[in-house]
């Protein structure tokens, strides 16, 4: 059996795909691209060469610099090798037909492609599972689809930065405390990029998974039980909006890095805001350990959550994880009455 591909792009980004067989034996058939003859041919050769070492797992994407004959020459290559699903019927085990398998690739500037590998990663999932055979399904939705990579995988962040402007602190809040948001008159597109960016923004998975299914609870049963977004409006208008200083630093961050326009500056800069945030947790919770022996130390941790700009967040996120531990909840318990006053 030969095998078949397809490749598709749109404009300096520019996106590929490939089918191969399960056997060493095997070539790579173009369904669409964007790429000049020449470099398309050197592309195919360096994703076949990757197959043929199994340097390729199903569905877990690579970014690569690869040379080819384009004025940019050196440019980041993302390629992901997935399988194609049956959802209609599943193959047997007599069955004789190899499943479709597929090679996409997207071409961007530089290797930073990498900063969203788990965004493109799930980028390739959704077509995994709508893909199908049909050349009317290619035209339809595959081509058109790949060709949108950049703008549907790449741009929310800065997408939502440029929408909210000064009150993107207010959404960086609503991320790091785990407010509930609810957005109304908004487009579709608009409506996936907040969620992308509060997803995005959250310390879920830097955080433990208890701490944060309590922290959503408990934001949930306060007064204010969900953060508000009206995109009815050319700006959008929030109601039940929180922020505290240090949201407030990262936004001019933010806001600074929007001049470029570079979005994967923006990845980068949330990736730094979450790592702060961390840090700052890891550090708070540190001090309470050495508050449980020491009365100095309990100053200590006053002053850290009174300096740190985000000590209301910070003191919620500590209370939930250390709820079973009588000598820490009573520190934080001391904490909470010095902030209050």
């Amino acid at each position: 059996r030969s095998p078949q591909g397809a490749a598709s792009g749109d404009g300096s980004p520019s996106s590929a795909a490939a089918e191969t067989p399960s056997t060493e034996d095997f070539s790579l058939s173009l369904l669409d691209t964007n790429l000049p003859a020449e470099a398309e041919t050197e592309l195919r050769s360096f994703i076949a060469k990757r197959l043929t070492k199994g340097a390729l797992f199903e569905g877990m994407g690579n970014v690569a610099l690869v040379g080819l004959s384009i004025p940019e020459n050196k440019i980041g290559c993302y390629y992901c090798h997935f399988q194609q699903e049956n959802l209609l019927e599943m193959a047997t085990l007599e069955s004789d037909m190899n499943a479709p398998e597929y090679v996409v690739c997207f071409l961007g500037g530089s290797e930073k492609e990498d900063t969203f590998r788990l965004e493109l990663d799930k980028y390739i999932q959704s077509l995994k599972i709508n893909l199908a055979l049909e050349q009317k399904t290619l035209e339809t939705y595959v081509n058109p689809y790949l060709r949108s990579w950049f703008e549907n995988a790449i741009c929310p962040i800065q997408r939502v930065v440029q929408l909210f402007q000064e009150k993107l602190a207010f959404l960086l809040h609503a991320a790091l405390s785990y407010t509930p948001v609810e957005v109304k008159n908004a487009d579709e597109r608009t409506e996936k990029d907040i969620s992308r960016f509060l997803a995005a923004a959250s310390l879920q998975g830097l955080v433990q998974e208890e701490t944060m299914t309590s922290l959503c609870i408990a934001m949930t049963e306060e007064q204010h039980k969900s953060m508000i977004i009206d995109c009815g409006g050319p700006q959008p208008q929030l109601h039940n909006a929180g922020s505290n200083r240090f949201c407030e630093d990262w936004m001019h961050a933010f806001l600074n890095g929007a001049e470029g326009g570079n979005p994967f500056l923006f990845q980068q800069i949330l990736e730094n805001f979450k790592l702060k945030a961390i840090q700052d947790i890891n550090n708070l919770k540190r001090f309470i350990r050495q508050a449980e022996m020491n009365h100095y130390a309990l100053f200590k941790c006053y002053m850290f959550l009174k300096n740190c700009g985000s000590g209301d967040i910070l003191l919620k996120i500590v209370k939930v994880e250390h709820a079973e531990m009588p000598e820490a909840r009573n520190v934080v318990t001391v904490l909470e009455e010095f902030m209050r006053e």
